[in-house]
């Protein structure tokens, strides 16, 4: 039976999602690159999976912005507008705690919400995730082919040989099922930013921070094999499981996943209080022009950022000293943009301001942040000319598919942080 069907709002978009079942622990699926809630009822593959979770936890299942049944309307969606999309349906489905399990491209929104919010992740279950990004003149050929083919047969049987080849083998009517659900999925302008946004995307320096419990899933001779075992490395305790099958895609050909699952979650624990969490850090600093700022006084200045760029952008003030201001959000495009609206806005002001947005993992002491990454944040600010806005490699990554470009400025040394870091320029 299909269950019924809701939305949640989420930034003017409408996520559709389901619950299924009553098991005290909730599960979060969080699908590959295209779904369709309805649809996949009416497969013969999906029901089967959903149902054998559904027998052991409450699950929540949705399309992601974009995808399926939820709302398409406007660009393409930055990982961190997705990742509050996930937030948006557990808040929506009741669901306080949740174990998240991402299949493929949704591992790098499930990895990016159990970094930032481990207070709501029970556990973290990957099913082939990604860990190196992929860029160069055969990636671009290989998604332009897609932006190009896709939805036809000879395209999509081309796709599933490679994703996919034990369903394309048991014959035709596998192979036209295929077709459509990828075309229910995804249109061909999402296929294609989405593909790119997940071949362009470096989640390493962000999976340290991940603190939950977290099962690797993967398949022994699949393509993507050697990625998943770098991220189970990656992630500190994480354990690795092979699965059975040798595909890359389609999570459902693997009947014991659930069991799997079940017996990960049963034996792990969370901390129950976070003692650090992932965080994009915002610094910014008047550049000369001091007297022009003591005339207008520090609040002045302050709360034009504080009410108006901080609040637009979902920012949450942290500190003031001296000529500074400390932000933090919970996605780096969000920061970078706040960044150059506030760099506009003081300017008409006569203020000159730069800045700098870090990501990375920060601890939590009485409700204040501390470590290497709020240093690193703070040393690339001050780092800045007038009016620049610089990011590090991290932040860069983490903002595929949003528009925003960069200019590459080389590595920098940060005063007290080792290592060099690379540094960009947003434009």
């Amino acid at each position: 039976m299909q269950p019924d069907t809701r939305y949640a709002q989420s930034s003017g978009a409408a996520i559709a999602y389901q619950v299924v079942g009553e098991g005290e622990t909730d599960l979060v699926f969080v699908p590959d690159f295209g779904s369709n809630l309805i649809y996949a009822w009416q497969s013969p593959y999906w029901p089967e999976f959903y149902e054998d979770l559904a027998r052991r936890f409450r699950l929540i299942l949705f399309d992601k912005r974009g995808t399926g049944i939820s709302d398409r309307h406007g660009e393409f969606a930055t990982l961190e507008t997705r990742m509050e999309d996930l937030g948006s349906v557990l808040d929506a489905a009741g669901s306080r705690e949740a174990v998240i399990l991402g299949a493929e491209d949704g591992c790098a929104m499930a990895v990016l919400y159990a970094a930032t919010y481990p207070e709501r992740t029970r556990a973290l279950v990957l099913f082939h995730p990604n860990a190196v990004p992929e860029r160069g003149e055969e990636v671009d050929e290989e998604l332009r082919r897609l932006r190009e083919g896709w939805g036809t047969r000879e395209y999509m049987d081309e796709l599933m040989q490679f994703a996919n080849p034990t369903l394309y083998a048991k014959g035709e009517q596998d192979r036209v099922w295929f077709a459509n659900w990828e075309r229910m999925g995804l249109s061909p302008t999402f296929a294609y930013a989405l593909n790119r946004a997940h071949a362009e995307t470096d989640l390493r320096p962000i999976m340290p921070a991940v603190r939950s419990p977290t099962l690797v899933l993967y398949r022994h001779g699949a393509p993507a094999e050697d990625q998943a075992l770098e991220v189970a490395t990656r992630i500190e305790g994480a354990r690795a499981v092979r699965i059975s099958g040798t595909d890359n895609g389609f999570i459902f050909e693997s009947p014991e996943i659930g069991d799997e699952i079940e017996r990960f979650v049963a034996g792990e624990t969370p901390a129950a209080v976070p003692d650090s969490v992932l965080a994009t850090l915002l610094f910014t600093d008047i550049v000369g022009s001091t007297v022009r700022a003591a005339e207008l006084g520090d609040r002045a200045w302050r709360e034009l950022l504080a009410r108006r760029e901080l609040a637009r952008f979902r920012g949450e003030e942290k500190d003031t000293a001296g000529d500074g201001f400390f932000a933090t959000f919970d996605g780096p495009a969000r920061a970078i943009r706040c960044a150059q609206a506030v760099v506009e806005s003081v300017r008409g002001i006569g203020l000159e301001l730069r800045a700098g947005v870090h990501t990375g993992e920060c601890e939590l002491h009485d409700g204040k942040l501390a470590g290497i990454a709020v240093s690193v944040g703070a040393r690339v600010a001050s780092s800045a000319g007038a009016g620049e806005v610089l990011v590090t490699s991290t932040v860069r990554d983490l903002v595929a598919g949003s528009g925003i470009e960069f200019a590459e400025l080389g590595e920098r040394e940060l005063k007290g942080v080792p290592g060099t870091w690379n540094v960009y320029a947003a434009r």
